[in-house]
C-alpha cells in the first residue's frame, strides 16, 4: 500500500476530487494548510503599507491506495491540479506497512 500526499492549489480541490473518483478512489483526507516553495509568497498593499505574504494557502490531500493503483492515483492528481504556473504544487508517496478499520478490525487493502 501507498500513502499519496499531495499539496495543491485551493481551486483546483474539485477537479482533483473527481479525477479521483474516475480512477477509483473512495476516500480522501483534505487538510487547509498553508506554505510557499519557490514562489516566495508575493507582496500586498493594505491601507496604504506594503507587506510581504510568506504563506499562501494550500490544500493537502492524503490517499492510501493499493499499490498497484498508486500510479494511476499519481497521474489523476498531476493532471487535474496543473495550471502551468508556480506553485502547482507537490506531490509525495510514502509505503504504509499496515492499515486497520477500527470498526471492523479489517487490515491492509480491505482496511482501505
Amino acid at each position: 500500500m501507498k500513502k499519496i500526499e499531495a499539496i495543491i492549489k485551493p481551486f483546483k480541490l474539485d477537479e482533483v476530487k473527481e479525477a479521483l473518483h474516475e480512477v477509483g478512489v473512495t476516500g480522501i483526507t483534505v487538510t487547509e494548510a498553508k506554505g510557499f516553495g519557490r514562489q516566495k509568497g508575493h507582496t500586498e498593499l493594505y491601507r496604504g503599507a506594503e507587506y510581504v505574504v510568506d504563506f499562501l494557502p494550500k490544500v493537502k490531500l492524503e490517499v492510501i491506495v493499493t499499490a498497484d493503483l498508486a500510479d494511476r492515483v499519481i497521474e489523476a492528481i498531476a493532471g487535474a491540479a496543473q495550471t502551468g504556473r508556480i506553485g502547482d504544487g507537490k506531490i509525495f508517496v510514502s509505503p504504509i506497512e499496515t492499515a486497520i478499520r477500527i470498526r471492523t478490525g479489517e487490515r491492509d487493502a480491505d482496511a482501505v
